[in-house]
């Protein structure tokens, strides 16, 4: 990808902003911006361009896109323990689906960076109080006073300090030892222990006999670099932009501008105004860009978009996050999935089964029913599979802890278990034991579609040239 030509990291700011905080002092934002701009870049180019050359796999369906994390890092939660937690998580959930699916998985984390949050409406009601609504950390704070939801530029330089410590850790665990691949596996079987996961037991043996096998043939963490040592990425929407600007580099060996806050940032479904400030910005980095693509979006919007943030179409480049809720993702998926095809558009489709599928429980907390979330993945894959076209990945929000946030699952939450662990400071996430079993339900979908896909390569090589 070349540089749009006149494109600068600033231009954004001269275009409609929706979703960002007015900063009351200016010349703290200003401070604040400048620092950060002296400040190192938190990832680097190359990391980048191997991301998107993987992301060019995914959507191929050589590989398969996982995609997961908080809804929003916190300040006050974090710690080593929940980085290690949902990392560990996530590799479980990655040898599962590349049992599935016979293809690598890319892991990209939601974390290092997923800060601010875009708000359903600009204030909140408590007890006949009105208050700006919560943001984000690096915006403002939760707690419901005046003076804590006054955006402060200060909570920039915070968030930057606790995403190089997370990426710290997470190179460490990447490189050290931790994902050694029959260590993850152990914690899986752990999983499948239990009577009410039973079902998932039969494949987590087979892949263990995969393993014994390996381990058999001399196929190691030891003898093999490849066994104890992971490629993990990471992501959040790129939603404040100060804080993206001051961040972004030209590339030393390249000249091309990377937004240095993250290998991959994403935009939301509230900001993705094709003449907007975020969609300004996402289009000057090299970065690989996530689309989140809800009921809204028209085709005009759709093509105008494509065009916009990948104008060169580059395998790996754009990645389509939809995001319609279960029982309506046949409403809108099909249409955009021909206008990529009439377009001759290259993308990766992602499914995030979170945003569509958020209710009110009769408890009154906001949650997220398993069955819905399993339920739009799976029509999803079958949505793809009637077109013909990939379904290249799933998007979770998620935790390795124990929270008790989105109900169902096998170790079944129920809205009277919501009040006991619910943590979360915006959306509801899957806990541990809730994203596993997805993994495990996905996989069973990747499995059937290559024994699918083989069944009808047999066919054709039977048929021969009368195929």
């Amino acid at each position: 990808m070349t540089a749009p030509q006149g494109w600068s990291k600033s231009d954004w700011r001269s275009r409609p902003r929706v979703q960002m905080p007015d900063y009351p002092d200016t010349a703290a934002l200003a401070s604040v911006e400048g620092r950060l701009a002296q400040y190192p870049p938190l990832v680097f180019a190359g990391e980048a361009r191997r991301l998107k050359r993987e992301l060019g796999a995914v959507a191929r369906g050589e590989a398969f896109l996982l995609q997961g994390g908080d809804c929003a890092e916190s300040f006050a939660q974090f710690s080593a323990d929940t980085i290690r937690d949902t990392f560990k998580i996530m590799l479980q959930m990655a040898m599962v689906l590349t049992y599935g699916a016979k293809v690598p998985v890319v892991k990209v984390g939601r974390m290092a960076g997923q800060f601010a949050k875009p708000r359903s409406a600009p204030t909140e009601m408590k007890d006949g109080v009105e208050l700006p609504s919560y943001r984000g950390d690096i915006i403002n704070e939760l707690e419901f006073t005046a003076k804590a939801r006054i955006p402060d530029p200060q909570r920039m330089l915070h968030a930057y300090t606790q995403a190089a410590a997370s990426l710290n850790l997470v190179r460490a665990f990447s490189t050290g030892g931790f994902a050694d691949i029959h260590r993850v596996h152990s914690w899986t079987l752990g999983f499948t222990d239990g009577d009410d996961t039973a079902r998932y037991r039969d494949m987590a043996n087979r892949i263990q006999d995969s393993l014994d096998f390996m381990s058999a043939a001399g196929l190691t963490g030891e003898t093999n670099h490849e066994l104890s040592t992971v490629e993990f990425y990471t992501s959040h929407e790129a939603l404040l932009l100060e804080y993206e600007e001051a961040l972004t580099r030209v590339d030393s060996t390249s000249g091309k501008w990377l937004a240095g806050s993250g290998h991959m940032i994403w935009i939301g479904d509230r900001t993705r105004q094709p003449d907007g400030a975020h969609v300004e910005f996402a289009r000057g980095v090299q970065n690989p860009i996530g689309l989140k693509c809800g009921p809204t979006i028209t085709p005009e919007d759709m093509k105008g978009l494509m065009t916009t943030l990948n104008p060169e179409n580059e395998d790996g480049r754009l990645t389509l996050i939809v995001r319609f809720g279960a029982g309506r993702i046949g409403d809108h998926l099909p249409r955009l999935i021909r206008i990529v095809q009439e377009e001759g558009a290259n993308v990766v489709w992602s499914c995030d089964p979170m945003h569509g599928n958020t209710i009110k429980s009769d408890s009154g907390y906001k949650t997220r029913p398993f069955d819905s979330i399993l339920r739009e993945v799976q029509e999803f894959f079958a949505i793809h599979r009637a077109e013909g076209t990939v379904p290249g990945g799933v998007h979770f929000e998620m935790t390795g802890q124990d929270v008790t946030e989105c109900t169902g699952g096998v170790r079944a939450v129920t809205d009277k278990d919501l009040s006991s662990r619910y943590h979360t400071a915006c959306d509801p996430r899957l806990n541990a034991s809730q994203s596993l079993e997805l993994a495990f339900l996905v996989a069973e979908e990747l499995s059937a579609m290559q024994s699918a896909s083989r069944a009808v390569d047999q066919v054709k090589a039977s048929h021969g040239h009368e195929w």
